[in-house]
């Protein structure tokens, strides 16, 4: 990819837009998981649950890149009944907190 190209995609705005796909993404998610809780209350033992948040983590993490947000949301979702935790959209708030924070200047 050019220069040129990957300043556009990693502009500020960019940035922005990546994080509302994100938090869109991690709010459908759990939705649906809360929603549609008996084909997901069985946790890892659920290959519908499995599907989902190997997916969805996957999509956040081409999203947002690597943060060790993700890893409780993957951890805790293999627990039966922790999809009625929204994990997906905490971490994804969690980054966003994070990055803001360091992005912040200093006063």
């Amino acid at each position: 990819m050019s220069e040129v190209a990957m300043n556009e995609i990693f502009k500020p705005e960019s940035s922005m837009v990546r994080f509302r796909i994100a938090l869109i993404l991690a709010i459908v998610a759990d939705v649906l998981q809360i929603a549609l809780l008996p084909m997901f209350v069985e946790g890892a033992a659920s290959p519908a649950d499995d599907a989902l948040d190997a997916g969805v983590g996957i999509a956040l993490i081409a999203l947002l890149g690597w943060h060790w947000e993700f890893a409780p949301s993957f951890i805790g979702k293999l627990v039966p009944g922790a999809d009625l935790i929204p994990l997906w959209t905490l971490a994804v708030a969690s980054v966003y907190r994070k990055t803001k924070r360091i992005e912040a200047p200093a006063a």
